[in-house]
């Protein structure tokens, strides 16, 4: 044997807990296991009722429910928050929702140290990444850093229950781009493939099953496990093309993130394929499918999920505007990244067509 194994992995310091009910129950003793006295809720406004009785379970240790999370994390959003969490004296928050209540929670975070517990209602997988993000200027920009990584994750499939079909779709598959990403990212390893390849299986099989039936706790319960598995991924690794498209996309031009996600993921395999074929092979063996690219194409045409950038409302006039924006700053990609390139790549994403 000539070739041998040679690869980094930090496993993040967190501790989860899973099971159904957990938000109500499992949320004030995590509270209390980190010390915490005077906890903020944050949410969303379609998560204001869950983030509110999530408050009542913490009982005197909520000093307050903010449920003005916003999509990119606008920057004046997170100041506001900020300011109130200092305001109450804050010593911890707790964020309940999706991607943008966590993402709003890790502004906090950056911006105090404040310890944040994450209680996901969708299956973003932000919670499982120590990745932030901000929206200033029409321009997402992100980074790393462990202080915003929360210490604390609480996965309650039940709390996903009533997350509409269409969002439940859109929001499965940003988890598996997370997946796709870390499969061909330069810093991958043995165990984030592994990781990756059951994530991606766990999804792709729940993901139909939980549009047919959208009560169906051990369809949700699979979905949840899948992106637990895919945010971890993310949350190991260095993102590349994929990722820096939906940025883009959603920080500068105000597409929805989910959705980008789901619309783009197909192109960007597609493009990355010849230059990461182990990658795309697992991925294929994942959705049990022949060519990779595709098979992501036809999940999202399977569950009725948008397939285009146009669909989106992304106007055809802005796709050279974000092809230049892309390229705009080197990050690692399996393949070259070129202007020309990706814009053919979103000019595809923008017309729907199946990817090649």
């Amino acid at each position: 044997m000539t070739d041998f194994l040679a690869f980094a992995y930090d496993a993040q310091p967190m501790r989860v807990v899973f099971r159904p009910g957990a938000a109500l129950t499992a949320t004030p003793g995590e509270a209390e296991r980190l010390g915490l006295r005077r906890v903020l809720v944050l949410s969303g406004a379609r998560g204001a009722a869950t983030a509110q009785a999530v408050a009542d379970s913490l009982g005197e240790l909520c000093v307050g429910v903010h449920a003005e999370a916003r999509m990119h994390v606008p920057v004046e959003v997170a100041d506001r928050a900020v300011e109130l969490a200092r305001t109450l004296g804050a010593d911890g928050c707790v964020a309940v929702g999706g991607g943008s209540a966590i993402g709003l929670g890790k502004a906090i975070a950056l911006r105090t140290g404040l310890p944040l517990i994450a209680v996901p209602s969708t299956y973003s997988g932000s919670e499982m990444t120590p990745v932030w993000g901000l929206t200033e200027h029409g321009a997402k920009r992100t980074g790393r850093d462990p202080a915003v990584l929360p210490r604390s994750v609480v996965y309650d499939p039940e709390l996903t229950l009533d997350l509409p079909v269409p969002l439940s779709v859109t929001s499965g598959v940003n988890a598996i781009a997370h997946a796709v990403e870390a499969l061909y990212a330069p810093d991958t390893s043995p165990l984030v493939a592994m990781m990756a390849e059951e994530g991606l299986g766990a999804l792709a099989d729940a993901l139909p099953e939980l549009a047919a039936e959208p009560g169906s706790l051990e369809a949700r319960s699979r979905a949840l496990y899948g992106a637990w598995l895919c945010g971890t991924c993310l949350g190991a690794t260095t993102m590349g093309l994929h990722h820096k498209l939906c940025h883009v996309l959603g920080g500068t031009f105000g597409l929805p993130h989910a959705e980008t996600h789901t619309v783009v993921l197909p192109y960007t395999l597609a493009y990355n394929a010849p230059a990461a074929p182990e990658a795309a092979a697992a991925v294929a063996r994942a959705l049990d499918a022949e060519e990779a690219p595709r098979a992501l194409w036809n999940l999202a045409r399977r569950l009725d999920a948008p397939r285009s950038l146009a669909e989106l409302g992304l106007n055809e006039g802005d796709l050279a505007t974000a092809a230049a924006q892309a390229v705009s700053q080197a990050y690692a990609n399996p393949r070259p990244v070129t202007e020309d390139g990706v814009l053919t790549l979103l000019r595809a994403a923008y017309e729907g067509t199946p990817p090649e």
